[in-house]
């Protein structure tokens, strides 16, 4: 039984591209800069952030939440999580330097018995 596979790659030549529609040969009409960064058209991206604006500000509000509680909510959470890990640093500098007290001696002591023989 003999299947052609490559029905696909026989004749694309009598395809024809349909008028006002981007061909392989056509070149695509490049986005403004703006529309790029944005995502999208401004009235666009506006409308859609105005849109997000209103339900998220209407769920705070439901929440009792309010702009200021929330940036000091978050400062406050920053500065107790920095704390601890400067009080972990602390700690941890402190094992280093007792751990030093003694391993640098014996390690000293072990490369003057290792030169002398």
């Amino acid at each position: 039984m003999l299947v052609d596979h490559q029905r696909h790659r026989r004749d694309d030549t009598h395809h024809t591209v349909p008028p006002g529609a981007y061909g392989p040969d056509s070149p695509r009409p490049r986005d403004s800069a703006l529309r790029r960064f944005l995502g999208g058209s401004p009235a666009g991206v506006m409308a859609r952030l105005l849109f997000l604006s209103i339900l998220v500000g209407a769920f705070m509000s439901m929440l009792g939440v309010t702009p200021g509680r929330l940036f000091w909510h978050l400062y406050d959470s920053t500065r107790a999580l920095l704390e601890v890990g400067l009080a972990s640093l602390h700690d941890f500098g402190g094992w280093i330097v007792a751990g030093a007290i003694v391993v640098v001696p014996l390690w000293l002591i072990a490369r003057l018995f290792a030169v002398s023989r």
